[in-house]
């Protein structure tokens, strides 16, 4: 199990950061957008909802490949809803991820017990989800929302 993931973060300069995941691989430049930062890069709003929906896309393959279906193309969505909290400070208030499934959802077996335990294995939204809210929907390729 790891621990401890060290990822380092130095400012460049204005609201500019390179960002090394300590994996060996590239790393990357955060940024604000205008009219603080230049959006050379993502912000950390963004890497938030990455993350987030990354770790949402892994736990449903993980889900469907425990049941032996295959997980196919899955792609999601974030949306976060920033506002104001009492002390009038920005704060990422509520966070939507949408999922969608490649194929029709009548085309895979154990849905139900699949779309019922997936977020339990999903680390981030898990955590992140103990101060910011988040609702999760999974829509098949027909449009159906099968769950949310």
């Amino acid at each position: 199990m790891d621990t401890s993931t060290p990822v380092t973060v130095v400012r460049r300069d204005g609201y500019q950061f390179d960002i090394d995941f300590g994996l060996g691989t590239p790393g990357w430049i955060s940024d604000e957008p205008p009219p603080l930062g230049q959006s050379a890069g993502p912000s950390p709003k963004h890497l938030l909802l990455a993350a987030v929906a990354n770790c949402l896309c892994a736990s449903l393959t993980f889900a469907l490949s425990k049941f032996k279906q295959e997980p196919g193309r899955l792609s999601a969505t974030a949306h976060a809803t920033v506002g104001r909290n009492a002390a009038n400070r920005l704060r990422i208030q509520h966070i939507q991820v949408d999922l969608r499934l490649e194929r029709p959802g009548a085309a895979y077996e154990h849905l139900d017990r699949i779309l019922g335990q997936f977020e339990e294995f999903c680390t981030v939204s898990m955590s992140v989800r103990e101060g910011i809210p988040i609702d999760v929907r999974v829509i098949d390729a027909d449009g159906q929302v099968l769950k949310g």
